[in-house]
């Protein structure tokens, strides 16, 4: 099924069926942040644990960092 075949088949849903559609797409929008949220917390850890994650609360040091 192609995106355009489910635009169209959208299309077709009653109201209620599209409003319910759009509560389910925003929930696993949530859902995936949550878990790119979940997956850099995770990849932070493993740098902190190698000793690579590095802080900095001079803005000039964050300018460099990010620059790297």
């Amino acid at each position: 099924m192609t995106f355009s075949d489910v635009v169209e088949t959208i299309k077709n849903l009653s109201t209620d069926e599209k409003q319910e559609l759009q509560l389910l797409l925003k929930q696993y929008l949530r859902e995936e942040g949550r878990e790119e949220i979940y997956q850099n917390f995770k990849s932070a850890q493993i740098e902190q644990q190698k000793g690579e994650l590095k802080f900095s609360a001079n803005i000039n040091e964050l300018r460099v960092m990010i620059e790297e």
